[in-house]
């Protein structure tokens, strides 16, 4: 590794002021702090506050913290297209293998297309790039059907990055989250090709057994007569090999249809033990976000246990216990991942509890009410987005009102 390290010192002249590279100095400098530690450092004079974590560290625990997700997501992708074709008992390396060729290339596009943008605006406007478009390069794929084409991604990945994060000032400058903003676009522009029930599933030009619904969770829910976890646990009765597919604990698992990232809630728990251990995300965003979603259930469940669910609109999806909104999805994914974005997110201790209460509260809301869009996550995490420097300033105004209060008594 000195090797190498030495081999772009000596280099680096060219790329400083007056050499024949010199606009591109921020491209080498992002390579070199890339694969090694900065060679700037504190000045030795003033006051400062030294810690262990930089940037790159931060982003890179984050990453971390997603590859479980990354990895079920893999094998999920494969297990759903053998069970969609009347293979659930293929190899595991046959599932890996269809996952992984459906999967990996979405990864490398969002990686490749942001990262171009990224070089781009660095060189024209002559500032750091910096380690930001790691996290988001690896959120957007996870948030994509598996399906999804490839040059919507490259599309998606571009506009999300230019108009939610280099309008905006770059890297700690965005309003929104970068990855939703994707999302959200690919949404708006190419509904059919990220909602309803084809996409969720790769079948790769084979042929689906009978009884083969490509639905997820949400919608099936959403369109429930009577009870919503009847109708889950009905969904796939005449589906061999997925009797039981939409069951809790396959919900909680997540051995369902759904993005790539997001249909298990025992992954993103995971990450979020790893983010939060580190100290890297908020944990009461996460706890407020949960405790939100709870309420708003059991609201619905209060308003709509005496609505009748075959003729009423929504009952029956009101009337489906509050819990299983955790698990059903993007919820879990969004809460842990998406919500605690520490630039768009609040940053005041208090506004953080109401900021991820209000996520919560909202994403079943959406759900419950939005038969376009039976998800929410994506939706309430953008609207609490715009939200979120309202809500601090009126804690912080709150704090001063407090402080002077006391300073008169």
């Amino acid at each position: 590794m000195k090797f190498l390290h030495d081999i772009l010192e000596k280099q680096k002249p060219m790329f400083e002021k007056g050499g024949k590279l010199e606009k591109f100095y921020y491209l080498f400098e992002a390579g070199e702090s890339f694969a090694f530690t900065p060679s700037t450092t504190t000045p030795a004079k003033g006051a400062h506050i030294r810690d262990a974590i930089d940037l790159k560290r931060m982003m890179m625990t984050v990453v971390i913290a997603m590859i479980p997700a990354l990895l079920f997501g893999i094998w999920n992708v494969g297990y759903q297209h053998f069970l969609a074709i009347g293979n659930p008992d293929a190899a595991l390396l046959e599932i890996i293998m269809i996952g992984a060729i459906q999967v990996l290339p979405i990864v490398i596009v969002a990686y490749t297309a942001g990262g171009i943008v990224e070089v781009i605006f660095g060189i024209i406007r002559k500032h750091p790039i910096n380690e930001g478009f790691l996290v988001t390069g690896m959120l957007i794929p996870l948030v994509m059907p598996p399906d999804i084409p490839l040059w919507q991604v490259a599309l998606a990945t571009v506009f999300a990055v230019v108009i939610a994060k280099e309008a905006f000032g770059g890297t700690g400058m965005n309003i929104l989250n970068v990855a939703l903003t994707a999302r959200a676009f690919l949404y708006f522009a190419y509904p059919t090709d990220i909602s309803g029930s084809k996409v969720w599933t790769y079948l790769g030009g084979e042929s689906t057994v009978d009884g083969y619904t490509g639905a997820t969770a949400l919608s099936i829910a959403a369109e429930a007569k009577g009870s919503a976890v009847t109708a889950l646990s009905e969904a796939t009765s005449s589906w061999a090999g997925a009797e039981s597919l939409f069951s809790f604990n396959n919900m909680l698992i997540g051995v369902i249809p759904g993005s790539i990232g997001e249909t298990s809630a025992l992954m993103a728990l995971l990450g979020a033990i790893i983010l939060v251990g580190a100290g890297v995300a908020s944990w009461k965003i996460m706890a407020s976000g949960v405790v939100g979603a709870l309420v708003m259930g059991l609201i619905f469940n209060f308003a709509g246990g005496s609505l009748s669910a075959d003729t009423t609109y929504a009952a029956a999806f009101m009337q489906m216990p509050s819990y299983y909104h955790l698990v059903m999805g993007g919820f879990a994914f969004g809460i842990v991942f998406m919500a605690t974005d520490p630039v768009s997110a609040a940053q005041t201790e208090t506004g953080k509890w109401i900021y991820g209460f209000f996520i919560g509260l909202l994403t079943v809301l959406i759900r419950v009410f939005n038969p376009a869009y039976p998800e929410g996550i994506m939706l309430a995490i953008l609207l609490m987005n715009v939200f979120a420097p309202l809500i601090d300033f009126y804690v912080i105004n709150a704090n001063k009102n407090r402080r002077l209060k006391r300073s008169h008594v």
